[in-house]
């Protein structure tokens, strides 16, 4: 049975315990993603919240409306059959993180950069014993193996769930730093990290003004941000 049919066809999305978890049942059968995998999740408060929903479609099935459902797809269908290809991706930012690339200009955004970036850099360090360098401009940086091999162990001590929610904070914060940061949650929420990640766009748009499409774009983003800490907790089963 595929997921993505286009029309309602269920009465009732219900959570059942599986022997490798909670499964997600429609009227009793079991759902199975793209791939055909059956759709069972780790944490009941995760299987409660992709049941919430199927339970929410209205007459045609939304998947723009399913953030959960689409991030246990990508789990199941991308993630766990490609473990090694996702970490070494994960793992590559580190190398080019935004956080290690400065403006050579002017003083008040260099110093709004620092002001956000280098503790982060700091916590990095002190909490994987990875130190970043940092550059100017665009120049590339090399940054040290002992610093990149941490930050990689960290990426693969991940379950592929968690990867899942790694790989969105990643993408779209442009940061391995910032993604991590994400996940461990040393007090630094994703709202925050979001706003961090932003420091040259937010400053770009104080000087010469917003465009609406652009700020439309940025918006999908935070949200994909903001639903990737909620599917992680879910998960974790907050």
């Amino acid at each position: 049975m595929s997921e993505w049919r286009a029309k309602r066809f269920w009465q009732d999305a219900s959570v059942v315990q599986a022997p490798d978890g909670y499964a997600v049942r429609l009227d009793g059968r079991a759902i199975r993603t793209p791939l055909k995998v059956e759709l069972v999740v780790p944490s009941r408060p995760l299987a409660e919240g992709v049941a919430a929903e199927w339970d929410a479609q209205e007459g045609r099935i939304e998947p723009l409306t399913m953030p959960l459902t689409r991030a246990v797809n990508a789990t199941l269908d991308k993630v766990a059959p490609q473990r090694a290809e996702v970490v070494a991706g994960l793992a590559e930012y580190g190398g080019s993180d935004l956080l290690s690339y400065r403006a050579t200009g002017p003083e008040a955004l260099m110093a709004r950069q620092a002001a956000a970036w280098d503790p982060m850099l700091d916590w990095a360090e002190a909490t994987f014993g990875a130190r970043l360098a940092i550059t100017e401009g665009i120049v590339p940086v090399a940054q040290s193996d002992d610093a990149l091999a941490a930050l990689r162990n960290r990426v693969d001590a991940l379950t592929n769930w968690e990867l899942t929610a790694l790989s969105e904070f990643v993408s779209l914060s442009g940061s391995l730093v910032l993604g991590l940061a994400a996940m461990e949650h040393d007090g630094h929420g994703a709202d925050r990290l979001w706003t961090m990640s932003r420091v040259d766009e937010d400053w770009q748009a104080e000087q010469w003004g917003v465009d609406e499409e652009e700020a439309e774009r940025i918006a999908l983003k935070r949200d994909a941000f903001l639903q990737a800490e909620r599917y992680l907790a879910l998960l974790r089963g907050a």
